[in-house]
């Protein structure tokens, strides 16, 4: 469809993909969407990590020094909440999906993210919702001055309201950027593929500012302007966002995806009895025309999770969607289903990425952080280093590694995602390798000195520690893009939301799992007198030994990776478009 522009005299090409308005009108190609209307996104993106990790890079620190918390219980309460923060996203994407579409889903999300962004603001600043210090910075876990209920219960709660906003905006701001692209036109296709890597290079641009500047003014200036500036940037992000209203494309909520895949599921239990024709034509199908109609992506029947394709098989029993789906329907459901053992591989990768705001971060206080006389390095600022390291490898990565692998593979991604997952996982157990291996060196001159026992500091520089981050920030660049345009790429046309808080949610359970390791390990290893792995003392613990046991969980982990990711089978989709010939649309690596 088209319209002759009248200034121009030029005709201007709708979107092909559905997107619409505020206002549920088709939309011009030219009039919205693209890099103009991502501009604006990705913009926000910036402001809001440097909020969201102006947060969270010092809160274990904040939780030791100032509300007196012991390590295992300070950073158990700092991954419990950012877990709970990368959980949210799948309720978020189901409000979304299902009522209130992504951009009103994320405009009345980011309300109660300011709402709680200021309340955490005040119970740092208010004398009253603090407890008194012990000394200058103390850490001492004897410290018989503990934040009162009322003060940890305020401190908490804001936290947490900030996670219920967090879980509207997470899944919904990519996939409003993604949505700015559609898939039927070459260019703004191609222009998709680049559109990951600078997305993550919006967010850790922004997480650079918070792990340098922020944790700097929280550490040497006060908590109170520490903690203001972030909420400040993300009242100024939420206006950006807004600001770009007009340049957006909108896609309209297409129904719940577990109202979905929960109807399939129940159509094919219901008749399990029943037998699946040879001849999958025979199955439940609308017509191509249908599609057409909706916008919407034709999927054929495949013979992955072959039972399913029995909530498609026609009988004689009373119609209603819980007991006949297209087979659309059904192979949109074995999309999500296949993705799950990729997700369950992906939760170790993110207990290592747990590590770096709490043990890393532990780690660094008890080392030398002068550089010269004055001036002293925040131990959180070394998550700076992940950040830069990401920034740069994202843009040689895109500008380089595509273009070179890409004249050998013929893939425009370069190599597929799974590939570049791979290669993450591989990294993360070099990560942990070289983290023990320095954790015990540490341990070994804190002997020497004879300040293992008092806790004293060991005289090593804090920059020890830089290739574990630097190693970080680059087995992201690999692995956590991968994994967010995967889930992306993958999931159905109707549950992009969902298929992106599947990314999400592999963070969520990778920080509650460490929270549940870190616990049983500190449990177990204190058990018949021993003094245990992980202390509130780290110049008495053997965070070396912790280190050791992930990197054997890393090299079990990319085993099952190598399984999954061999019997993993890319979607396949009816491109509409191409009515003479019903050419079959596939994802890239399926074309390959």
């Amino acid at each position: 469809m088209a319209e002759l522009g009248l200034e121009t005299g030029k005709v201007e090409e709708y979107t092909k993909d559905g997107t619409v308005d505020l206002k549920g009108n088709p939309v011009l190609r030219s009039k919205r969407g693209g890099w103009t209307a991502c501009s604006f996104v990705v913009v926000y993106e910036v402001f809001e990590r440097m909020a969201y990790y102006g947060i969270s890079s010092n809160l274990v620190l904040y939780l030791t020094e100032k509300l007196h918390q012991g390590t295992v219980t300070s950073a158990n309460n700092v991954t419990n909440w950012v877990g709970t923060i990368w959980m949210t996203p799948i309720i978020g994407a189901y409000i979304a999906d299902a009522h209130l579409g992504r951009y009103w889903t994320f405009v009345i999300a980011s309300v109660i993210y300011v709402s709680g962004m200021c309340l955490l603001t005040l119970s740092v600043s208010l004398p009253s919702l603090k407890p008194p210090a012990c000394g200058a910075n103390t850490i001492d876990p004897t410290c018989a001055k503990k934040a009162s209920p009322l003060q940890l219960g305020i401190f908490f709660l804001s936290l947490y309201i900030l996670a219920v906003g967090t879980g509207g905006t997470k899944p919904n701001i990519s996939t409003i950027g993604a949505d700015q692209f559609d898939v039927f036109d070459p260019k703004e296709r191609f222009q998709k593929f680049s559109f990951f890597n600078w997305w993550m290079f919006s967010i850790f641009f922004g997480t650079l500012f918070a792990n340098t500047v922020l944790v700097y003014i929280q550490d040497n200036v006060g908590w109170t302007l520490g903690y203001a500036l972030p909420t400040v940037g993300l009242i100024i992000s939420v206006v950006i966002f807004l600001t770009g209203t007009p340049f957006y494309r909108h896609k309209l909520p297409s129904g719940s995806a577990f109202t979905k895949m929960s109807r399939v599921l129940v159509a094919a239990f219901r008749k399990r009895q029943v037998a699946v024709p040879s001849d999958p034509m025979e199955l439940h199908e609308l017509e191509l025309t249908d599609y057409k109609k909706k916008k919407q992506f034709m999927m054929e029947s495949t013979t992955t999770l072959r039972f399913l394709n029995k909530a498609a098989v026609k009988n004689q029993d009373r119609v209603t969607p819980w007991t006949l789906c297209t087979v659309t329907q059904v192979e949109e459901t074995k999309t999500m289903l296949k993705m799950i053992p990729i997700l369950f591989v992906t939760f170790v990768p993110s207990i290592m990425l747990a590590q770096i705001n709490t043990l890393f971060v532990k780690q660094g206080t008890t080392l030398n952080r002068h550089i010269g006389p004055h001036f002293q390095v925040p131990a959180a600022s070394l998550q700076g280093f992940v950040t830069f390291s990401m920034l740069v490898s994202v843009v040689l990565y895109d500008q380089i590694f595509v273009p070179i692998t890409r004249k050998f593979t013929k893939n425009p991604r370069g190599i597929t995602l799974l590939q570049r997952m791979g290669i993450g996982l591989i990294i993360h157990i070099l990560i942990m390798a070289i983290a023990s291996l320095t954790e015990h060196h540490r341990l070994n001159v804190a002997r020497e000195h004879g300040v293992a026992e008092s806790g004293g500091k060991v005289p090593l520089t804090i920059f020890i520690l830089l290739p574990q981050f630097i190693l970080m920030g680059l087995a992201d660049a690999f692995l956590e893009v991968a994994k967010l345009e995967f889930f992306y790429d993958q999931a159905p046309e109707g549950m992009k939301s969902l298929g992106t808080s599947y990314a999400m949610t592999t963070l969520g359970v990778g920080n509650f799992l460490s929270s549940i390791l870190l616990s049983t390990v500190s449990d177990l290893t204190k058990r018949n007198g021993h003094k245990g792995w992980i202390t509130n003392n780290l110049n008495e613990s053997h965070l070396d030994y912790y280190y050791a046991f992930f990197v054997g969980l890393n090299c079990i982990n990319f085993i099952v990776f190598s399984i999954v990711s061999r019997l993993y089978v890319y979607k396949a989709e009816i491109d509409f478009h191409d009515e003479s010939s019903s050419q079959e649309m596939v994802s890239i690596e399926d074309r390959l």
